[in-house]
């Protein structure tokens, strides 16, 4: 029974009630209550109180107070930043408005509504856009077995307060097979300012990685301190190992097939490789090479200098859930700064660099390298069949299969 339906049987009610005798109360409030579902002493202050109006009650609306200006010019940013979370997107608006100033021409009072809107106000107004942009996609490892009891395993929490320590990984750029040699990013993440540095290589060889490594830890605003991988065999080899022990960084590992023990750097592959990159097949020496191009420059800058992103800072226990509590959104470089570790030259220049840089020409920079780099994706299809080898022919089966084919009137 809807609102409007019950206010129309208490007024039909209301004047009989009142003129009843207490025998008649009684079962009229027994109907009443049993009819609409109210409970006794509610019904009961409703047919003693006044007599209700019969208009049935508008609903008062709160008014729109951004106007669409506001919300095109919020969306454009949103999408400019790689359709950030509505916290991270709330911390980059007062960066990104200077630029949004010059380039959409927004007025004084549009910039106080973008400044004034609460993360919880721009999750509802992008919301139906937000519908539209949903995915799921899926990513693919492959652990390996040498020189684990050489490295040790890190089981405990990170708690680093200071940069370098890091987690790294490689994302398959395979397409929808696996046969033969293709494209990987190596993709490398600092726990205490959530630094990331990205480099492709084709195949995973220990060679390759290696020397992708160590133009990541060059390109660090800081000293390359610890590094923790998976249980792959690009990262658990004899190389690898020895250039760690050269280098004086920390290498550990995370458990087999335990993908939690590694959760800064899964992150990362969704956020800056996989959700720019796709699902293609990348294997050759040019796309490689255009890949690097996009990591080594626009794509570092845009995601380390004006894009921010928030810690996990502790874990409450609220009954059977849990709530979780994160810092100030801050970007990396911003965390950056804060660390005395950090080298104060390369962070004169990448603090120049920022105040210099457009960062919605930065954003369409990256798309535009992004969509030239989709054209060099391989179409090849997947095989439908093995190729032939020896043995291949040679079909083994059991007595079990065997009556089965035969009951079902199939060759044996």
């Amino acid at each position: 029974m809807g609102h409007n339906t019950r206010r129309e049987y208490l007024c039909r009610i209301h004047a009989r009630y009142q003129q009843a005798n207490r025998a008649g109360k009684a079962r009229m409030l027994d109907e009443f209550c049993q009819v609409v579902g109210y409970h006794r002493k509610y019904a009961l202050r409703l047919l003693n109180g006044p007599p209700p109006d019969r208009r049935p009650r508008r609903r008062r609306r709160r008014a729109v107070h951004y106007s669409a200006s506001v919300l095109a010019a919020l969306e454009a940013i949103w999408v400019a930043a790689g359709y950030p979370w509505s916290v991270r997107l709330k911390a980059l608006l007062p960066t990104w408005l200077p630029w949004a100033r010059r380039r959409f021409r927004l007025t004084p009072a549009i910039e106080c509504q973008l400044l004034r809107i609460s993360p919880r106000q721009i999750d509802r107004r992008l919301r139906p856009r937000k519908h539209l942009l949903k995915k799921r996609l899926y990513g693919r490892t492959k652990p390996g077995t040498l020189l684990k009891h050489h490295i040790p395993l890190r089981t405990d929490r990170w708690n680093v307060t200071a940069p370098g320590f890091t987690e790294v990984d490689l994302v398959a750029h395979s397409g929808n097979s696996g046969d033969g040699e293709f494209a990987h990013s190596l993709n490398l993440t600092d726990i205490h300012t959530t630094w990331v540095e990205t480099r492709a290589v084709l195949g995973k060889s220990q060679v390759q990685v290696q020397k992708a490594l160590e133009e990541l830890r060059t390109a660090l605003p800081f000293r390359l301190q610890g590094i923790d991988a998976d249980n792959g065999s690009e990262f658990i080899n004899l190389h690898m190992y020895r250039y760690c022990q050269q280098q004086l960084i920390q290498f550990t590992r995370g458990r087999p097939y335990k993908k939690d023990d590694n959760a800064h750097i899964e992150q990362k592959n969704w956020t800056h490789v996989r959700k720019l990159m796709g699902y293609a097949r990348f294997d050759s020496a040019e796309a490689v090479q255009a890949m690097n191009a996009l990591y080594r420059q626009d794509l570092r800058l845009l995601q380390n200098l004006f894009l921010p992103s928030v810690k996990l800072v502790r874990k409450e226990r609220v009954g059977s859930r849990i709530r979780r509590r994160y810092d100030r959104p801050q970007t990396p470089f911003e965390r950056v700064l804060a660390c005395p570790e950090a080298d104060p030259q390369v962070c004169a220049r990448l603090k120049l660099l920022r105040d210099r840089l457009d960062p919605f020409e930065l954003s369409q920079r990256v798309d535009q390298q992004i969509e030239s780099l989709q054209k060099l994706a391989s179409r090849t299809a997947r095989p439908q069949g093995r190729a032939h080898r020896p043995g291949h022919g040679i079909q083994i089966r059991s007595e079990r299969g065997i009556t089965a084919m035969r009951r079902a009137g199939l060759p044996v």
